[in-house]
């Protein structure tokens, strides 16, 4: 095998080997689970997730999804905890520990600690003999064959297993809760996710000038209304109504179709019943109307009052693109 051939290999090997463990990872479900979510969706306190090297690493990024799904969440380390970091686990809060062995010290010395307090405690481990496990109130088994490193040693597959396993507990929980994309919009207000779920076309139209002409309006008017306004589209009105829509595709077919276009009019040239977007819709739902209808830009209806025009270039300047 050439060199690409045999990098392709390994990384096929690591996704199938990581793949058929997480696969598996159904077969191990079982009313502990249930029993999890149950505990956790009846504290009143948060959820406390520890854990020990890799898996702390995963403990931390398990704490993230809870904390932006509805679940309110926070990390402690293991080996912070037993020396004066077991002042973050409160009265009402359910803890879980990450370990693949379940048997490491931090984790025994933690748990008769946790116990003590009254905690609820959810392991997460792919030991179910282990200590971790046995003391648990509830054992998640996240038990893999084999690591996806050849000497089978660095966690890579355990940790993996484990992360799918928070996601499973996490997604429960969000559905459980009725975690709507309202409210995840509440927890991701930056960025472009987050302006998907809120951004709305009236946040955006207002930058824009405000192309418009009326009907009997001579060409020369209309292409100079579409070139000062740099949205490449005017509205077209007639008695203040909005009656048709010009845009620069107009103007290129007119002067294909036309010699002399001294006495043309926007009547002659426009296109009547123009696509349109109330200023309350989601900015992501403009995008998706234009994708469907092959346009570059809308115009803004309240009612029958003309609000503006949202053009493509807008959305793609605010990330939502």
């Amino acid at each position: 095998m050439n060199d690409t051939q045999s990098i392709l290999s390994i990384a096929k090997r690591t996704i199938e080997t990581e793949g058929g463990a997480i696969k598996n990872l159904v077969n191990l479900l079982n009313e502990q689970f249930a029993g999890a979510i149950e505990s956790i969706l009846q504290s009143k306190g948060r959820v406390v997730i520890s854990g020990v090297g890799k898996s702390a690493l995963i403990a931390s990024k398990i704490v993230a999804t809870f904390n932006s799904t509805g679940t309110p969440a926070i990390f402690m380390h293991a080996a912070d905890a037993i020396h004066g970091d077991l002042g973050t686990v409160q009265k009402n809060d359910v803890v879980i520990c990450i370990s693949k062995s379940g048997n490491t010290e931090e984790i025994k010395m933690l748990i008769p600690l946790l116990k003590r307090g009254g905690n609820k405690l959810v392991a997460i481990t792919g030991n179910m003999d282990s200590y971790l496990a046995k003391q648990a109130d509830f054992a998640l088994n996240t038990y893999v064959e084999k690591e996806a490193c050849p000497n089978n040693l660095a966690p890579t597959t355990s940790t993996t297993a484990q992360l799918v396993m928070g996601d499973a507990l996490a997604i429960s929980l969000l559905e459980l809760r009725g975690f709507s994309s309202d409210d995840f919009a509440k927890y991701h207000p930056g960025g472009s996710l987050g302006k998907r779920l809120y951004l709305r076309v009236a946040d955006i139209v207002g930058n824009n000038l405000k192309p418009k002409v009326d009907i009997d309006s001579k060409v020369k008017e209309v292409i100079v209304e579409i070139s000062e306004k740099m949205l490449g589209v005017t509205a077209v009105t007639q008695n203040d109504k909005v009656v048709g829509i010009v845009t620069d595709g107009d103007i290129r077919r007119m002067l294909n179709k036309y010699d002399n276009i001294s006495t043309l009019t926007a009547n002659d040239i426009m296109t009547s019943n123009p696509k349109t977007v109330a200023p309350n819709v989601l900015a992501i739902k403009a995008l998706e109307s234009m994708q469907e209808k092959e346009i570059s830009q809308l115009l803004v209806m309240d009612g029958d009052r003309y609000v503006g025009v949202v053009h493509i270039h807008n959305l793609i300047n605010e990330g939502i693109l």
